[in-house]
């Protein structure tokens, strides 16, 4: 006798059901952990960096280079222009004041000169005659008036005689009136001549005056002529030693160019070139610090130039203390500039991390240090070395400060040995 079967449950259609289920479960799942930002990577521990926060004494600062030079340069400007003849010592020569350096030749300048010497001659020459005719003059003039005042006297004699021998009737009136007459025009006489010597010898001070004016402004302009040509050797103006010597024989020079420069050896400076992005935070005062042959010294900015040049603008620094007896002219060297005062701080290693995250974010590692995950932070001050945290870490957290680049956009390491 047949007897009927009970009915699978699990037929064929609905296991395929079931799967199909699950399968899209598991694909919407896999979909929403992999876009809700929880994805992971592995990585090798022996192929990141992992530093630990601590709080340290902090010093923001940047490393400059700087160019050791003489605590004062004089520079070496053609006077006047001229064809180098002749180069008296070479570069790099020690140089007392007033030695000379090197003779231009300039035959304008030296034909002007010849002029001008003429020209004073021949005032000169003009003066000494005008004066000897003056003498001359007034010579012949004081024996006019000599004659003058003979004739004065004569006259005067006969016209007192006169008058007394018309008083006593001895004789006629116009004898006397003759005698009278001629007294009176030989008085007129002595004064027009009184007069005219007078005037001579204002007229001849006057125009030996303006002669020697006109000399002595000759004179000065052939003294600045002199020295022009005097110019034309080139002298050493202070103590010190000629470099950048920038003259061959034969050369020709424009008046106001470059010839060298005589560096006074009293002590150094170092001028450094520093970021325009700093320029607002540099000022006369601000310290730093270099080390050379196992010893730290120490600098202070003395002056800042504001002019800005290629993105850079530069600073003389000044040696705190006595110099470094190796130092040399034009050696480079690596200063550590403060920009602020030293403090405590929390502080992160620097690392390529920076250029993934611009310092937002960062991997910290999880207390157990098999995994590392995303965290906010905030950074403040920096120096080459560290970045000041103000939040988002605190003592004793481990973070992976190596470069980010082939992480991608991943939110979890796993950290494996």
């Amino acid at each position: 006798m047949d007897r009927a079967l009970p009915k699978s449950k699990w037929n064929s259609k609905k296991i395929t059901t079931i799967a199909g289920v699950t399968a899209i479960v598991l694909l919407i799942s896999g979909s929403i952990y992999f876009t809700s930002g929880k994805s992971k990577l592995n990585v090798d521990t022996e192929r990141i960096t992992i530093s630990e926060i601590g709080k340290g004494k902090f010093q923001e600062f940047i490393p400059v280079n700087g160019i050791v030079m003489p605590l004062s340069t004089i520079y070496l400007d053609a006077t006047e222009g001229g064809r180098v003849e002749e180069k008296y010592v070479e570069d790099g020569a020690m140089m007392k004041k007033g030695d000379p350096i090197l003779r231009l030749s300039n035959t304008d300048l030296e034909l002007t000169l010849s002029n001008q010497e003429t020209a004073v001659f021949d005032v000169l020459t003009q003066m000494q005659n005008t004066r000897n005719n003056a003498q001359q003059n007034t010579v012949s003039k004081l024996n006019q008036l000599a004659d003058v005042d003979n004739e004065l006297k004569e006259a005067e004699r006969k016209y007192q005689m006169n008058k007394k021998l018309f008083d006593q009737r001895i004789i006629g009136l116009q004898e006397f009136k003759a005698s009278e007459n001629e007294y009176t025009h030989q008085v007129r006489k002595k004064r027009l001549a009184d007069r005219i010597l007078s005037q001579d010898s204002v007229s001849v001070k006057q125009q030996l005056k303006q002669m020697n004016e006109s000399y002595e402004r000759m004179s000065n302009a052939l003294q600045l002529m002199k020295k022009k040509v005097g110019d034309l050797i080139v002298r050493a103006p202070v103590d010190g030693q000629l470099t950048s010597m920038d003259a061959e024989i034969g050369q020709n020079k424009n008046k106001g160019e470059r010839l060298g420069q005589i560096d006074v050896l009293s002590g150094f400076k170092v001028r450094a070139d520093i970021d325009e992005h700093y320029i607002t935070r540099i000022f006369p005062g601000l310290t730093g610090d270099f080390s050379l042959a196992d010893k730290v010294y120490k600098l202070r900015i003395k002056k800042v130039y504001t002019q800005v040049t290629n993105g850079r603008f530069q600073v003389d620094m000044e040696f705190l203390g006595k110099a470094p007896e190796k130092v040399r002219r034009g050696q480079t060297l690596q200063v550590r500039l403060a920009l602020g005062d030293e403090t405590t701080a929390l502080l992160l290693a620097r690392g390529g991390f920076y250029q993934q995250t611009g310092g937002n974010w960062i991997f910290k590692l999880s207390s157990d240090g098999k995994t590392a995950y995303k965290t906010d932070i905030q950074l403040g001050r920096q120096n080459p070395d560290y970045y000041e945290i103000l939040s988002g870490l605190k003592p004793g957290d481990k973070v992976i400060t190596s470069s980010y680049e082939n992480f991608g956009d991943v939110q979890e390491l796993v950290l494996k040995q």
